[in-house]
């Protein structure tokens, strides 16, 4: 039986006006809190770049189920809807 590869994803959330940033600020620590507790969790970081509207995002699951779990969770949650409608740009790598 193989390992099973850890699922990463890498790549930035970027806002497009202040209520955009607005938002993200307001959900952005209870994100990461919630994101780092679920089982599977290796490593999970946004964070601010130098440009303020732009948020360097890096997640860390030890397997496609978890980060599956992860999505699921993350697209029910206030998050998702405190995000809806700004710009990402991720790239995804240990999912077949």
């Amino acid at each position: 039986m193989g390992v099973t590869p850890e699922v990463t994803l890498n790549g930035t959330l970027t806002c497009s006006s202040q209520e955009e940033l607005s938002r993200v600020i307001e959900g952005v620590d209870a994100h990461i809190a919630l994101t780092r507790a679920e089982a599977g969790c290796i490593a999970f970081g946004v964070v601010q770049t130098d440009n303020p509207m732009v948020w360097s995002v890096s997640e860390r699951f030890t397997n496609a189920a978890s980060f599956e779990a992860h999505q699921t969770r993350a697209a029910a949650s206030d998050w998702a809807a405190l995000t809806k409608g700004i710009e990402r740009d991720y790239q995804i790598s240990g999912l077949k």
